[in-house]
Order: structure tokens, then C-alpha cells, then sequence
């Protein structure tokens, strides 16, 4: 069987762990085996010479016969050649039969035939590897000197510890055992391993400095490997030339070429450092070398303070201190007291010790002991540099910058205003129990109508074939026929605005039959009447004009409430509201609500009915909301001065907060088309702003300032109470307090 390599490798590391010395002569060989070796040899011989003649084999001078011994050593290497165990027959390739006893043992050349005629060959196939019984790699066997086996097998068993011998009954074992000589023991797989015949053959080659395998031949001829005919460069033995030993001319005239260069300044050394001979004996020790050779940034001691004036033998009067002073110092804390009181000595001779000297000197090692010193660098930042970078506001027109028309004949405070679909009508509500229809362009009055009390807030329906206007006053809700457009649009709004049968209030879940609305038909203005429990602070559209909301904050559950006009029902919202609620707003493409209380915003998804997302304003109390017309951002005023822009695919953080009004913020609003969103004040100001919304969720949105509008006066303590952008042009509508509406124009 072919062996591997890596068997070598093995068997040398076991030698040499074991240290076994391998007898070269076995000695030890009964002698019964050997004179029955010596009788099978004769017999051998004797049907030799009766079946053909002999043939006698070249042989050296010096061979020798071989004795008993070297006949053990020799059946012991060539182990491999026994077929059956019975014979070891050599057969030469024309058809002589020899005997081991005509076989000369002691020449290398015959041994080495028998090894080629055996045909030994190296395998590098892994299937003649033995694969180790021990599978724990390398591992030291260390590991397992403390436990009851030493590895485990390919199918995960343990392999267990064998008993050991002790070495009166393993001596006793290998002196009985002939072939003890034989045996090493295996650490790895805690097992014993006898050799062959073979294997000592090999290590007896090893030992004597040869190679494993007899057909190998460290001496064999050597092959040229290169192709010498037809070369087109073949290689030469010539001798080297003589140009090789004489100077270069061409480096010679490279070298004039540095020279010439080098003096006329084309090509500069760097000079060495020179290391300064002198150097400031009572210097900082922050531009010492050797500290900074550390590679730690050195942070030089800070210095003590340098005496001054008062601390002179003979100070000037206005330094020395009067006793009246000196008591007072006692009165003082003791970090607060000065360290030394100033005294006047008539010469430098006369000056005494100073008393805290010592004291002074331990604080100052103590200081620069103990206390940690850190380095703080200075920036020098330009503060327009940190001002962001905004464009223009050329570049950001129209937007409006001034008066154009007022609006007057209000007797009392505009509190609210909204603009037809169209924008040609503006409507506005006052505290004086009026609304009032306003053409845009002329600024005439077209339409009043008396409500009786206080207006808290106007909204006409988006839909420009609906020209019908939602008032709040009080406790009821009024929608109003404004007369305008053709006929079959009035047929169609009057049969809106009609109510056959007065519904009644049902009662809530709790069973309370506290009435919530009532539909009722108002034949003075032509309208319907909604009558609730609790006062309406506002009214808001959504944008199919069948449904309206009002907010009662007073309402506690029963708050906010959504009517549709066609079906004249109303209905309580199916959200548990936080807090006391100050307004609400739809949004303007999709079926989301969104319900602003005085601390923050909740969005609601009203087809799956539950809560989208919480935006916290972080404000002290908000006072009103506005929807860009894409729904994804929100501005929320406040009664502090703030405005926070939302984000909503952002966070629900504020992105940006404003803080431009020094007092409560009345109203927000957002243009339709235009990017410009304004807030008014009760300090009888209104500010507009650019404001950009991009498509690309990566860009954040671009907020400007653009102007501050001022024309309103305040009145009880009140000043803008309501602004409104033009649905189609870049014009601002401000109600003030003051009575008076005023348009304001690019």
C-alpha cells in the first residue's frame, strides 16, 4: 500500500516526542525463528538448483555473507515484499529465481533495487491517510489533565482515558513481549502503535541521513531546460566587455548638469535645523522642546499675579487704608477680604517679614499640584457668518407691502373675516352683533345683517356655487343666504337652507338628554339656526362644502362637533380630547382632522378613526392653526409670540420657531397658491413670510421673512384680531380692533 507523507512527519514528531531509540540489529529475535528462517532459505536453494542451473550475480569485493542478525534487519525492511509470509522470493526480469541468501544485504545498490522493484510510490490521494481517532484539532491535551477523557471521536463520543501501568508491570510486559522495541505510545489517541517492518526500514533511512523511499535518487542527472536551437538570443559566456570598467560620459556629463544647476539656484537643499546657542533663562516654559517632545499638548502653570502699587514699602496716601476701612474689612466674608492691607515704612530697611509667605507659597505648590489645567481655544467667528444664508427679497416677490383700502363702518371690534371662493366678496363679524359683505376692489358694503350679540367668527364655504356663510354668535351657529349667483344656484341653496322638521336633540351615551344641536329654520335671515349648549368660538369648512365643524371649549367631551349640511345631522367626534380645545381644521385633500388644544396638536384619521400623530408645539398656549394647502406642514400660533412651523414627515417636533411678535399671536393663516403664510398680534402687527415647501423629502423648507405690516391702532388692550390672504392674488386682509378692515397690496 502506498504511504503518505504526512505519515513521516507523524512518525518523526512521535519519536522524538517519546525519545524512542530504534535499534538498528534485532537482537532480539528468538533464535527458534531464525533457524527456521535458515531451514526455509536451504530449501529454497535446493529446488533452485534442481529446476535450472545457477546463475551467478555480479557481485563487489567487499560483499560479505550475511549473518543471522543482518538476515532479521533485512526480513524486518523488506517487509512489503511478503505475499503470503512463507517466502521472500526475488524475481530479475529474465526469469532467474534468487534466493535471500544470494542477495548481497550490504550494498545500497541491490537494496535500492528491491525498493523500485516493489513500487513504492508517493500517493497524494486522502484516502491513504489514517484519519487520527482524536478529533480535537489543536487543543492541548493539557485541557484535559484534570478529567476522565481526552477528546472525543468523528461521531462526538468521549474518548476515555485508558488505565495506566504502573512501570514494574510495564517493564515486566515488554521484557515477555519480544517486539515491546516496537511499540510507541500515542499521547494524541492514548493508544498504542506497533511499527512494521517497513516503518523501521523507513526510520533506519531516516537515521542514516538518506531519503524515506529507496527509489528516489538525490544524485539523478541534470536536465537543461533550456531550448539552445534555433534561439534568437542565446545566452553567451563571453567575457565582459571593457566598457564596463571604464567611466560613464553620459553620468559625467549628468553630474556637470547638477553642478551648473545647483549654482545657479535651480535646485535648493533644505538647510539643516540650527538649534539656538541662546535662550531666555526666566522664558516660558510653554516653547520648551523637550515637553513638547512627549507628544501631550503642555499646559504651562499659570503665573502668579505680579505685586502692585498698594503692596510698596512706601505706597502712595491714597492706597493706605483708614482705620475705619481696616475695621470693616473684618466685617467681610474671608474670600471677599483683600490679602494684604497696604503700610508705609520710612525705608526698605525697616520692612519686616512677611507673614503669609509661607502660607502663600504652599497654596501656590498646592495650585499647581492639585488643580487641573485645561486648554480653551479662542474662536474668532464673524457673527454675519452665522447668520443663515437667505435670498433676496426681490427675488421673492409679490407679496404685500402696503395699504391699499380700508374698510369702515363697523362700530366695534373686527373680530373675524374669511373671503369668498372667488375673491371678490369678504365678509367679516364684529363685536357689535353685525356681519357684514364687503365688495374687494370698491370697499362698499353690500349686505348687513344684525345677530344681536358679539360675532366670534365668520367662514364662508369653499365652493364658489355655494355662496353660503357660516356664523358664529354665542350659543348658535347661523348659515346665511348671501343672495349671490343665479337662479338655479339660489333655488339650490334655498332647499339646502331649509329645514321641514325641527330636529330634536337626542340624548348622548351617558344618557344625559342635555340637547347638543338643534336644526332650527330662521325666517328672519332666511337661514338655518343651530342651536348649541354651549357657546362657538369657531366654524370651519371642509373642502366639499357638505360639512362644517364647531368648537365649543367649553363643551368638555361634546366639544367639537361635525354637521352635515345636506342630511341637517350632527355628530360627536369619536376622538377623547386632552385638554380644553381652542380650535380645528380639515385637512385640505385627505379625510384627516385636526383638533389643536391650549399645549398641542392631534391628527386624526377620520375614515379608521384613531390618531395619527401628537405634535408637541412646546409653547405655553396655542391660539390658532393653519394648513398648507399640501396638508404635509402646519403652523401654530401662540398666546407668547411664537410661531412653530410642523413638519409632519419630519417629526413631530417644530422644525422652526419663530419668535416675532412681543405679544399673543391672534391668527395664522397660508395662502392657496402663493408660498406666503402672515400671523397678526395684538401688537397692531402682521408679519408675512415666504415660505417654500419642496418635493424632495430630503430639502427642509425655506422660511423668509418679508415684511411687518403696521396701520392698526389698539383698543382695550387689543390690536389685529384676524388676517386673511386673497384666494387668488398676494394680497393680506387684516380686522383690527380698532374697527377698521384694511387690505394690503404687492
Amino acid at each position: 500500500k502506498p504511504l503518505n507523507p504526512s505519515f513521516h512527519l507523524w512518525l518523526l514528531s512521535s519519536l522524538e516526542r517519546m525519545k524512542v531509540q530504534v535499534p538498528k540489529e534485532d537482537s532480539q529475535e528468538p533464535k527458534r525463528e531464525k533457524e527456521m528462517n535458515q531451514k526455509k532459505k536451504e530449501e529454497t536453494s535446493n529446488r533452485n538448483e534442481e529446476e535450472e542451473p545457477q546463475v551467478e550475480l555480479p557481485t563487489d569485493s567487499d560483499d560479505e555473507v550475511l549473518s543471522e542478525d543482518d538476515d532479521a534487519s533485512r526480513e524486518s525492511g523488506s517487509g512489503q515484499t511478503e505475499s503470503s509470509g512463507d517466502e521472500d522470493i526475488i524475481t530479475q526480469s529474465d526469469g532467474e529465481v534468487l534466493s535471500d541468501d544470494d542477495s548481497d544485504h550490504g550494498q545500497e545498490k541491490e537494496s535500492e533495487s528491491d525498493e523500485a522493484h516493489e513500487g513504492v510510490e508517493e500517493s497524494d490521494s486522502s484516502e491513504d491517510e489514517v484519519t487520527p481517532r482524536n478529533t480535537i484539532g489543536e487543543v492541548p491535551l493539557e485541557w484535559y489533565k484534570d478529567e476522565e477523557h481526552i477528546g472525543y471521536d468523528i461521531t462526538g463520543k468521549k474518548i476515555n482515558k485508558k488505565e495506566r501501568q504502573d512501570k514494574l508491570d510495564s517493564f515486566l510486559a515488554s521484557a515477555d513481549d519480544s517486539k515491546s522495541w516496537r511499540k510507541i505510545y500515542d499521547e494524541y489517541n492514548d493508544e498504542e502503535v506497533e511499527l512494521t517492518k517497513h516503518e523501521m526500514k523507513l526510520i533506519r533511512r531516516l537515521l542514516k541521513g538518506k531519503a524515506p523511499h529507496a527509489d528516489f535518487d538525490p544524485y539523478a542527472p541534470y536536465v537543461d531546460w533550456f531550448a539552445w536551437d534555433d534561439a534568437k538570443h542565446p545566452l553567451s559566456n563571453a567575457p565582459e566587455p571593457k566598457r564596463r570598467f571604464i567611466p560613464s560620459k553620459w553620468e559625467s556629463k549628468k553630474v556637470v548638469e547638477y553642478v551648473r544647476a545647483i549654482r545657479k539656484g535651480l535646485i535648493k537643499f533644505d538647510k539643516p535645523k540650527e538649534e539656538p546657542r541662546l535662550y531666555l533663562l526666566w522664558g516660558d516654559d510653554s516653547s520648551s522642546t523637550e515637553k513638547a517632545g512627549h507628544g501631550l499638548a503642555y499646559i504651562p502653570a499659570p503665573k502668579p499675579k505680579l505685586p502692585g502699587h498698594e503692596e510698596s514699602y512706601s505706597p502712595s496716601l491714597e492706597y493706605i487704608p483708614t482705620q475705619e476701612e481696616i475695621n470693616s474689612y473684618q466685617l467681610m466674608f474671608e474670600e471677599d477680604r483683600p490679602k494684604y492691607i497696604p503700610k508705609r515704612f520710612t525705608s526698605l530697611r525697616s520692612v519686616p517679614a512677611y507673614e503669609q509667605a509661607v502660607k502663600e507659597s504652599f497654596d501656590r505648590c498646592l495650585d499647581l499640584y492639585l488643580c487641573p489645567r485645561a486648554r480653551k481655544k479662542r474662536i474668532n467667528i464673524d457673527p454675519e457668518s452665522l447668520r443663515p444664508k437667505l435670498p433676496s427679497r426681490k427675488d421673492l416677490k409679490p407679496y404685500p407691502t402696503t395699504c391699499y383700502i380700508e374698510y369702515r363702518g363697523h362700530k366695534g371690534a373686527v373680530m373675524s373675516i374669511s373671503t369668498e371662493a372667488s375673491g371678490q366678496w369678504i365678509a367679516s363679524g364684529s363685536s357689535d352683533g353685525t356681519v357684514r359683505i364687503w365688495e374687494v376692489e370698491t370697499g362698499r358694503c353690500l349686505r348687513v345683517w344684525e345677530v344681536g350679540e358679539a360675532v366670534q367668527h365668520v367662514a364662508w364655504n369653499p365652493l364658489p356655487e355655494l355662496p353660503i356663510l357660516a356664523v358664529s354668535s354665542g350659543q348658535d351657529v347661523y348659515l346665511l343666504n348671501t343672495g349671490f349667483g343665479n337662479e338655479e344656484e339660489q333655488e339650490k341653496i334655498k332647499e339646502l337652507l331649509h329645514v321641514e322638521n325641527p330636529t330634536t336633540p337626542a340624548p348622548d351615551d351617558s344618557g344625559n338628554s342635555t340637547s347638543i344641536v338643534c336644526w332650527v329654520q330662521d325666517d328672519k335671515d332666511k337661514g338655518i339656526r343651530l342651536k348649541h349648549f354651549k357657546s362657538v368660538s369657531s366654524v370651519e369648512w371642509h373642502r366639499k362644502g357638505d360639512y362644517f365643524s364647531t368648537v365649543m371649549p367649553s363643551g368638555e367631551s361634546r366639544a367639537i362637533l361635525i354637521h352635515q349640511l345636506s342630511k341637517k345631522l350632527t355628530q360627536r367626534t369619536p376622538f377623547k380630547l386632552h385638554g380644553l380645545p381652542v380650535s380645528s381644521a380639515f385637512h385640505p385633500t385627505r379625510s384627516i382632522f385636526f383638533v389643536s388644544t391650549k399645549k398641542n396638536v392631534r391628527v386624526y384619521d377620520l375614515l379608521k378613526q384613531k390618531l395619527v400623530k401628537k405634535l408637541e408645539t412646546g409653547v405655553r398656549e396655542v391660539s390658532s392653526i393653519a394648513i398648507h394647502p399640501d396638508g404635509d406642514n402646519v403652523i401654530v400660533g401662540s398666546r407668547e409670540g411664537k410661531l412653530c412651523w410642523f413638519d409632519m414627515d419630519l417629526s413631530s417636533q417644530p422644525y422652526r420657531i419663530l419668535k416675532c411678535h412681543p405679544k399673543d399671536i391672534t391668527n395664522v393663516a397660508f395662502h392657496r397658491s402663493y408660498p406666503l403664510f402672515a400671523s397678526c398680534s395684538d401688537d397692531c402687527t402682521a408679519y408675512v413670510f415666504h415660505g417654500t415647501v419642496y418635493s424632495d423629502l430630503n430639502q427642509n423648507p425655506l422660511i423668509v421673512p418679508l415684511e411687518i405690516l403696521r396701520g392698526h391702532t389698539s383698543a382695550n388692550g387689543r390690536g389685529v384680531m384676524d388676517c386673511k390672504f386673497h384666494p387668488r392674488q398676494p394680497w393680506l386682509f387684516t380686522a383690527g380692533a380698532d374697527s377698521v378692515i384694511k387690505l394690503y397690496c404687492h
